[in-house]
């Protein structure tokens, strides 16, 4: 029998207008009065930023805004943050936006207090401690990094992405507002909500897996899979946004406590690579992951196949591992999601440097089935022949 853990010490605060509650919901848990608010450029043009500044600047405050963030945050931009929360003497790090805005600012949260360089804690060379209370607030339905506790950097100098990974990254408080979802464009929409199947899907399946996460992972992955097409389609219908949002925060309860695995190892070293969005990176490389890993344990995946509805109970595991296949390439191409060779910058001649750094990343021992450099080689070239 198997030994695990599973923790989560995130407060989670969840419904239409929550946002608006956060000065309310600060003053109770008494973290300080100086916050760095951590966004990005186009969550502040949306007009999602400022709402929620104003509050809590009218209910006493004191605010600094940290904008200058990337698509895949890089190290540089940390430590220009951190050194903005120490000159602002900020006692907490409020993030709103997507997962590169709430990663960005536990990696601020965490330099800001203690010094350091990203690499530095991500290499195992310096502790983490002493790590400034973080709340975070998702504009987008994808990363589930209001709840997990990791932090996914770029190393600017070598398009490296690594991983800050440890408990004291879990954020103090996650306020989860379906409305500020709404103007989120449907590429995006369809994007990030493909990312958060992705880690409900190596959640369940990986190898550090257990029964906690698989329990989040498997209503996820019903919901994620029912809901996203409805979001794509209408950005306003409001149940829609909900379950995403929901569905998106059980993902990421159910890959924080476990791992990602194969896929994210790919999508991170393109994303590393070429700047592509990380829900899009997932998606190219899902099904052909997919039907890898089922060469491993066809009952794990027909399981798979049946919460998303692609399979029923009637059908024997080697079918409906071809029907959770089918299905999430009927799905996704729904969705308008690019291919691989359509992606801007990708080229097979970079295939070598894409499976150098998919096998460095820590999440590979952790995939369901043993994958060699061979073997990533082969995936990228059926997902760039499709």
């Amino acid at each position: 029998m198997n030994t695990y853990s599973y923790y989560c010490s995130t407060r989670i605060e969840m419904g239409t207008g929550k946002s608006l509650e956060l000065p309310a919901i600060l003053e109770s848990l008494g973290l300080g009065r100086s916050i760095l608010l951590v966004s990005d450029p186009g969550v502040i043009r949306a007009g999602l930023v400022e709402p929620i500044q104003s509050a809590l600047e009218r209910a006493g405050f004191s605010v600094t805004l940290f904008d200058a963030l990337s698509q895949n945050p890089r190290d540089t931009e940390c430590l220009a943050g951190a050194a903005l929360f120490r000159e602002s003497s900020a006692e907490m790090v409020v993030a709103i936006g997507g997962g590169s805005a709430m990663d960005t600012g536990k990696a601020i949260a965490l330099i800001g207090r203690n010094g350091g360089t990203p690499v530095e804690y991500a290499d195992g060379l310096l502790p983490y401690a002493n790590i400034a209370p973080i709340i975070c607030i998702p504009t987008t339905a994808g990363t589930g990094s209001e709840v997990t506790r990791s932090s996914v950097i770029t190393e600017a100098a070598t398009h490296r992405k690594m991983t800050l990974k440890h408990a004291a990254l879990r954020p103090t408080l996650a306020v989860l507002d379906p409305a500020l979802t709404y103007s989120v464009p449907p590429a995006v929409t369809a994007a990030t909500g493909v990312d958060a199947l992705v880690h409900a899907i190596e959640g369940y399946t990986c190898k550090v897996t257990n029964p906690i996460s698989q329990a989040f992972g498997a209503q996820a992955m019903r919901k994620i899979v029912k809901a996203l097409p409805d979001a794509y389609a209408d950005g306003r219908n409001e149940q829609a946004r909900y379950d995403m949002l929901e569905g998106s925060l059980l993902a990421g309860l159910c890959f924080g406590s476990a791992d990602v695995a194969a896929v994210h190892c790919l999508a991170e070293a393109l994303g590393g690579l070429y700047d592509t969005p990380h829900g899009v990176a997932n998606s190219v490389f899902l099904p052909y992951v997919l039907r890898f890993n089922a060469q491993e344990d066809q009952a794990l995946h027909a399981s798979l196949a049946r919460f998303m509805g692609f399979a029923s109970d009637a059908d024997a595991d080697e079918l409906a591992c071809e029907k959770l296949v089918a299905g999430i390439v009927d799905w996704t191409n729904s969705l308008n999601i690019p291919r691989l060779r359509d992606l801007p910058g990708v080229r097979e001649e970079d295939f070598p440097r894409i499976v150098e750094l998919s096998v460095k990343n820590g999440s590979t021992p952790s995939n369901v089935r043993t994958v060699t450099a061979e073997d990533y080689l082969q995936i990228l070239q059926e997902a760039y022949r499709a």
